[in-house]
């Protein structure tokens, strides 16, 4: 991944742990080979002295002075088990030279989302830092960047308006194999901004109060041109292969908008059994002349001849 100067902490969070016999799984922090990954521009030093993140709590600081560079990560298996159970780490920026900090708060977008939309800035609930165009917003149900555009996005944030409170809403980034961002409240950011360090995916749930009153879905497109979902709240959204995202649509509606359909529509239908119990009485007297006549002619007995 590559970074752009500054000082980061990259952070193994709590995962499976590391077996006792060979260490793994594990990680290596190092600079990249060639001349971008020099050590006048590179500079990793670690808390376990070989070097080593396998555990929770084992991190290494780097360096980067100058101008972005890039930094490789390094994830060794455990013989025989898959890329699940590798350690989940986080990249957290301790001081960057170009970059903004974040915004408690999700701004306007710098640049209206698509060609078509008005110039004139309006509140968003969903913003997005997207490669080449920086920081761009959409409202739920519109697509969150340009699907088949090619570029990806770097980080999100989501905070909606009304009908359902920024801490009743939750998400995620996938930024690797086994390595996601941690979950953060609605309004905050989630990502990078600067770091050319792609959203491989998302997840977005609801809970609290928010939970029983809303459904939420999301749908996502991939810079390989695929396409994931809708999939349900909660449910990871991201492909096999864990391709770079560059577009994402999210769903946000009351459930009793599916619910009051149902009812209307069957209100009409009650008049219909007041209709079949006025037939009924006109039927019983019908009946019961024509059968009693028929029954005495035939046990009638016939008169007898002198």
């Amino acid at each position: 991944m590559t970074l752009d100067a500054g000082l980061y902490c990259i952070l193994v969070a709590p995962s499976n742990a590391a077996d006792g016999a060979t260490g793994l799984p594990g990680v290596r922090i190092t600079a990249a080979p060639g001349q971008a990954g020099r050590a006048d521009s590179v500079q990793v030093r670690t808390v376990a002295p070989d070097g080593w993140l396998s555990g929770f709590g084992d991190a290494a600081l780097v360096r980067i002075v100058g101008a972005p560079a890039p930094v490789m990560v390094t994830i060794y298996h455990r013989p025989g088990a898959g890329p699940e159970g590798a350690p989940q780490l986080q990249v957290l920026t301790l001081l960057n030279e170009s970059q903004a900090p974040v915004p408690a708060s999700l701004p306007a977008p710098s640049a209206p989302p698509t060609p078509e939309a008005s110039a004139a800035p309006k509140p968003v609930t969903l913003i997005a830092h997207i490669q080449t165009r920086g920081d761009v917003g959409a409202n739920f149900g519109e697509w969150l960047g340009i699907p088949g555009s090619g570029h990806w996005i770097e980080g999100f944030g989501i905070a909606p308006s009304e009908g359902v409170a920024l801490a009743d809403i939750e998400y995620q980034a996938v930024l690797g194999r086994g390595w996601v961002s941690p979950w953060v409240e609605g309004g905050q950011f989630c990502g990078s901004r600067g770091m050319a360090l792609p959203v491989l995916g998302l997840r977005v749930r609801l809970r609290g109060d928010a939970a029983k009153t809303h459904a939420l879905s999301v749908q996502a497109a991939f810079v390989d041109g695929s396409t994931v979902g809708p999939v349900n709240g909660g449910e990871p959204c991201e492909t096999e292969g864990l391709v770079a995202l560059e577009a994402l649509r999210i769903e946000l509606k009351p459930i009793n908008e599916t619910v009051a359909a149902p009812q209307s529509s069957a209100k009409p239908a009650k008049p219909a059994p007041a209709s079949v119990k006025a037939a009924k009485p006109a039927a019983k007297p019908a009946a019961k002349p024509a059968a009693k006549p028929a029954t005495k002619a035939t046990v009638k007995p016939l008169p007898k001849r002198r």
